[in-house]
């Protein structure tokens, strides 16, 4: 009886090189992680930023996570309270 030879493997998604795959985390909190950050790095002693929840795109929770998690690696010390409108974020520390 003849061997069974292997059919060629065809991929049923698409390949790449794992040379050109992205290697940041482009997360959906990157825009105003980025902006608010940005702006709580130029704050002068004694201020805060006052960012609506409206602009957030996302419960106040999570912006508030994501703001952890970057400001750590940045080694940026912050602070954060919220009311029913806004988000203050300021520099810890100061």
């Amino acid at each position: 009886m003849p061997k069974k030879t292997q059919a060629a493997f065809k991929p049923k998604y698409q390949t790449m090189h794992q040379i050109d795959v992205p290697q940041s985390r482009n997360g959906k909190h990157r825009r105003i992680v980025t902006a608010v950050l940005g702006d709580v790095a130029e704050l002068a002693a004694g201020e805060a930023l006052k960012v609506p929840l409206k602009d957030l795109e996302d419960t106040k929770e999570n912006v508030r996570a994501a703001l952890s998690r970057e400001s750590k690696k940045r080694k940026l010390t912050i602070a954060t309270a919220a009311d029913e409108e806004f988000l203050y974020v300021w520099r810890a520390g100061n």
